[in-house]
């Protein structure tokens, strides 16, 4: 079992990496103490956690309306910004 508690398949992967993704690589596994492998496995769910769509995100949500011109958002907004992360989240917003 993983760290995730998801059970692994093993199944070879080739990748080719450029000498400083290599290097890269290399100096995360050692810092880290564990494998490339694992490295390799700790970057794809790090990806996938930041590619959230902004629909699922109450922050990006947030971040979103803050951007567009003319949102609505009240005067106070950037020192109250949790309660309307709050309001995003339960969807009121």
């Amino acid at each position: 079992m993983s760290s995730s508690g998801t059970k692994r398949v093993r199944e070879p992967i080739q990748v080719y990496l450029a000498e400083d993704e290599r290097r890269v690589l290399d100096r995360l596994a050692k810092e880290a103490g564990v494998s490339r492998a694992e490295i390799l496995r700790r970057g794809i769910t790090a990806l996938a956690r930041e590619e959230q769509p902004w629909e699922t995100s109450p922050v990006l949500a947030f971040a979103r309306k803050v951007a567009v011109v003319g949102a609505g958002l009240p005067p106070d907004a950037a020192t109250r910004h949790d309660d309307y992360l709050a309001d995003e989240a339960q969807g009121d917003g």
